[in-house]
C-alpha cells in the first residue's frame, strides 16, 4: 500500500467564530484526519493564538504556527517565495491554502481554494488588511498545482478573471453535516433563550454588504404581513420589534433556530456555494434566495428565485413561500437534494486534488 500523502493545511479558520469558510475547514479537517490516505497536519498564520489550533483540531492532528504577523508573511509571499511554509511546519507533500492565499512552499506541491471572486468587484469594501488580496489571490491560484472551488459558477470566474487554466481547476461542493436531517425546531426554553418569536424568516451568515441585508430590511419593512426577521451570525444589529438578532450560535443552536424558521432567505448579490441554502432544505424549510449563478446551481429547482435588487419581487417570494406550505413530495425532493452533497466526497475530491498537484 502506498504511503499516504501528506499534506499541511491552513487552519487558520478554525480559530474564532466559525462562519462559511471556517465551518468549510473544519468539516474538511475531521474527514481528511479519519483517511488512510492521507497524513494530514495544519498550519496557523497568527503571530498569536497560534497554540489554540491544538483545541480545535481533531484528536491526534498536529499543530503548527509560523512566528509572524500574517499581513507581513502576505506582503513576503507576494514579493517571491519566502518564507516557505516547510521553514516553520517541516516537510509535506501538499500545502492547502484553504482560505484564498496559498505560502509559499520549498518542495511541496501547492492546491489552493478560492470560495469566491465577489471581492475584485467591489476592491472598495475590502478591510485594511486585505487591500492587497485580490492581488495576492491571483499570484496564490497562479502558484498552485490545483485550484478547488465549491461550485462550477466559481471556477469559470477563476478561469475567466483570474487567468487560470481550465485543466487546473477542480470543483469541490461543499456538504451537508447529517445532523441537519435530524433537526428540530426549538422548544419553548430555546426560543426563550436565544429571543425568537413564534414564527419568524430567517437570515444565516455574517453581516456585510455582499449579502445586501438593506435590501432585504428595506423588503420586510415594506411588507406588514410578513413575519419578523431573525438575523443569525456575527455582527448584526436588531432594527426594532420586528427585527431581531441573535449573534453568532453554535451550530447545535444553529440547526435550531433554522428548523424552526418559516422560511430562510439569502439577498446576497454573489455567493460562491451558500451552503445555508441546502441546510434549510434537509430541516423542512422553504428557501427564498437571489437568481445569482452559484446559488442556481447548488439550489437546482428546490428554491425561490429573486433577481437582485427587486424588492417588491423579493417580498412577493416571500408571501408565496409562507402562503404554500411543502408537500410530501417536495420535501422528499429537495431531502435527497441535500443528500447529495457530503463532506465526504468533498474530501474525497480534495485528495485527488493533492493527488494531481503532487503528481501521484
Amino acid at each position: 500500500m502506498p504511503r499516504p500523502i501528506r499534506v499541511l493545511i491552513d487552519g487558520t479558520p478554525l480559530l474564532g467564530n466559525r462562519t462559511g469558510i471556517g465551518r468549510y475547514t473544519a468539516a474538511l479537517a475531521e474527514e481528511l484526519a479519519s483517511s488512510s490516505h492521507v497524513d494530514m497536519r495544519a498550519v496557523a498564520f497568527t503571530l498569536r493564538g497560534w497554540r489554540a489550533l491544538r483545541r480545535v483540531l481533531p484528536h491526534g492532528v498536529r499543530a503548527r504556527g509560523i512566528p509572524s504577523p500574517a499581513r507581513l508573511l502576505r506582503a513576503a509571499w507576494l514579493r517571491g517565495a519566502f518564507p516557505p511554509v516547510e521553514l516553520f511546519a517541516g516537510l509535506t507533500d501538499v500545502a492547502h491554502g484553504t482560505n484564498f492565499v496559498l505560502p509559499a512552499t520549498f518542495r511541496a506541491a501547492g492546491v489552493l481554494t478560492v470560495h469566491d471572486l465577489n471581492f475584485l468587484g467591489y476592491p472598495d469594501e475590502l478591510s485594511r488588511f486585505d487591500t492587497r488580496l485580490p492581488e495576492l489571490v491571483k499570484v496564490s491560484a497562479h502558484r498552485a498545482g490545483i485550484v478547488c472551488t465549491p461550485t462550477r459558477a466559481v471556477a469559470d470566474q477563476v478561469v475567466e478573471r483570474l487567468g487560470v487554466s481550465a485543466d487546473k481547476v477542480r470543483v469541490t461542493p461543499l456538504g451537508v453535516d447529517p445532523a441537519w436531517f435530524t433537526a428540530r425546531p426549538p422548544n419553548q426554553d430555546t426560543a426563550r433563550r436565544l429571543g425568537l418569536p413564534s414564527e419568524y424568516l430567517l437570515f444565516v451568515g455574517a453581516a456585510g454588504p455582499r449579502k445586501s441585508l438593506d435590501w432585504l430590511l428595506k423588503a420586510h419593512a415594506a411588507t406588514p404581513d410578513l413575519p419578523p426577521l431573525v438575523l443569525t451570525g456575527p455582527d448584526h444589529v436588531a432594527g426594532g420589534g420586528r427585527v431581531r438578532a441573535t449573534g453568532y450560535l453554535p451550530e447545535s443552536d444553529l440547526r435550531t433556530v433554522v428548523a424552526g424558521a418559516s422560511a430562510l432567505v439569502l439577498p446576497s448579490r454573489d455567493e460562491g456555494f451558500g451552503l445555508p441554502v441546502l441546510e434549510a432544505m434537509a430541516c423542512d424549510v422553504p428557501v427564498v434566495c437571489t437568481d445569482v449563478p452559484a446559488l442556481r446551481e447548488v439550489a437546482g429547482d428546490h428554491a425561490h428565485f429573486v433577481p437582485f435588487g427587486d424588492t417588491e419581487a423579493l417580498a412577493a417570494a416571500l408571501l408565496e413561500a409562507l402562503e404554500h406550505p411543502l408537500d410530501a413530495a417536495t420535501i422528499s425532493a429537495r431531502r435527497a437534494h441535500a443528500a447529495t452533497h457530503t463532506w465526504r466526497r468533498c474530501a474525497e475530491l480534495t485528495v485527488s486534488a493533492y493527488r494531481a498537484a503532487a503528481g501521484r
